[in-house]
């Protein structure tokens, strides 16, 4: 759980690095509703840029940014829906934009979620501590760029399989970068890292994003919320909202629909992940390519017993997707079938699990057979910033991209997309996939049997976490109070 007793010598520390370069830390709540924001610092965040190494861009850590890249104000959530030309499907297909957060990943809100509650008790020292953020992508530059924020050292933590565009920016936020070997599919890779860090004697305190949860907290208190607020402005009287669909990755996002079931109760949750490694599908293993997902395992984080479906995604359908959406050829091809091109210009908002998420949407809208008055909504990651590359990779690897090439993508992976591997999920198969969480955290990483049956039958064991909202805030305007001082 998320520990909120006090380290007086620690938070005294920590106070005054805040103190020395002018931080103040946000609450959930103002992340929420940035009109609760001090009028002050919303006009000094007019002369600062989106990605800017400046405290201020603490309080751009919300879905309200104003959709620019330098001196951005606030407005409502960032979000495209997508068109039944574009996804076959009648269902209304919502998809908030995670690019218009610092870095350009929605990821940030997380890693501020797990940094935030010990550092403004005290139980993380910046001036001593470093954090280390293992991640398979955002997650890690999130993490390295709130700790340059926050005023404290950091060591990212991620595959070297990854995008070389994600590595190119760490060299220039994270104090140290560490390559592990794999790629998306490669957590326990990350986890035993972590591991020889946390035995080395070094001060470190290691924020795993898969047991942290400060993420699931995040997501809950703000993704959530943010969800609901479009559905509360995109919605008819005559509409109704069916559910949200999230590749799980460390399984952080998928809290947003613990809150949307509570807002919306007879709402559903799907859970996405690479067919190529099909862990909650089919026990599976493997390597895939949907960037930023890690598997092989179920992250301690995710309340499985609130999921309703696992949709299985081909990544090679992503890696088509973001050559569609992304090449001259394809751009020209998806307007000349009659879709906007204000819409088609917004496409590379979404990064390639941003595509995944998407045809989830599509895949769960054709498996219920869902009309024109129903809603789906999920969300972009990030965008296409970090993946640049992966499309160079693929031009070069299968020639240059063209008309032909798009209308067969556009029909296969797109108006083709069937409802195969969508696996409507019963309490026994909610409970075996829950079960796995054993061989992960119990044998390999030090949680007890205990631990997992609480989980699993402890009807209060998830809403005790969301109920910590109130508490931080509370510790935050406290711990501002005294730097102001």
């Amino acid at each position: 759980m998320i520990d909120l007793s006090i380290d007086e010598a620690g938070l005294a520390a920590s106070v005054g690095r805040a103190r020395e370069r002018s931080i103040t830390i946000p609450t959930f709540k103002q992340m929420r509703d940035p009109s609760l924001i001090p009028s002050d610092v919303s006009a000094r965040l007019g002369e600062v840029g989106l990605w800017d190494l400046d405290p201020l861009n603490l309080f751009r850590i919300t879905w309200h940014n104003e959709p620019i890249a330098h001196g951005g104000g606030y407005g409502p959530v960032n979000f495209m829906e997508l068109p039944p030309e574009l996804t076959g499907v009648e269902a209304r297909i919502i998809v908030l934009e995670g690019k218009w957060f610092p870095t350009g990943a929605h990821k940030v809100g997380a890693a501020f979620g797990c940094l935030v509650p010990p550092l403004v008790t005290g139980q993380f020292d910046p001036t001593r501590t470093k954090a280390v953020w293992p991640s398979t992508g955002n997650y890690c530059r999130g993490g390295a760029y709130d700790s340059n924020l926050l005023g404290c050292e950091s060591i990212a933590i991620l595959p070297e399989g990854m995008s070389r565009e994600r590595f190119e920016w760490l060299e220039g936020v994270a104090g140290e970068i560490i390559k592990t070997p794999g790629s998306e599919s490669n957590v326990k890779e990350i986890f035993d890292k972590c591991n020889e860090l946390a035995a080395s004697g070094e001060d470190l305190m290691i924020f795993n994003q898969f047991d942290e949860f400060g993420n699931y907290l995040w997501h809950y208190a703000v993704t959530g919320p943010a969800m609901e607020e479009v559905l509360r402005q995109v919605m008819g009287p005559n509409d109704r909202y069916f559910g949200v669909t999230l590749t799980t990755g460390s399984a952080g996002t998928i809290a947003s629909g613990d809150y949307l079931k509570q807002a919306f109760p007879t709402s559903k949750i799907a859970a996405g992940e690479a067919l190529q490694c099909p862990t909650i599908l089919y026990n599976g293993f493997g390597d895939h390519r949907i960037e930023g997902i890690g598997d092989k395992h179920i992250p301690w984080v995710h309340n499985v017993r609130n999921t309703d479906f696992a949709v299985g995604l081909d990544d090679e359908a992503t890696m088509n997707l973001i050559r569609l959406f992304n090449e001259p050829a394809g751009i020209s091809y998806l307007i000349d079938q009659g879709i906007k091109p204000d819409l088609v210009e917004q496409l590379p908002l979404l990064g390639i699990s941003g595509v995944a998420n998407a045809l989830s949407a599509i895949k769960l809208a054709k498996y219920h057979e869902l009309t024109s008055n129903d809603v789906i909504v999920t969300l972009g990651t990030d965008s296409m910033e970090m993946y640049g590359s992966r499309l160079a990779e693929l031009h070069e690897e299968r020639g240059e991209f063209t008309t032909v090439d798009a209308a067969g993508i556009f029909q296969r992976y797109l108006l083709g997309t069937a409802t195969d591997h969508v696996h409507e999920l019963s309490y026994l198969d909610r409970k075996r996939i829950h079960n796995l969480k054993y061989y992960t955290w119990v044998e390999q990483q030090g949680k007890t049997f205990e631990d997992t049956q609480a989980q699993w039958y402890d009807h209060d064991y998830w809403t005790s976490i969301q109920a910590l909202v109130d508490p931080i805030d509370e510790l935050i305007d406290a711990y501002n109070a005294r730097v102001a001082g």
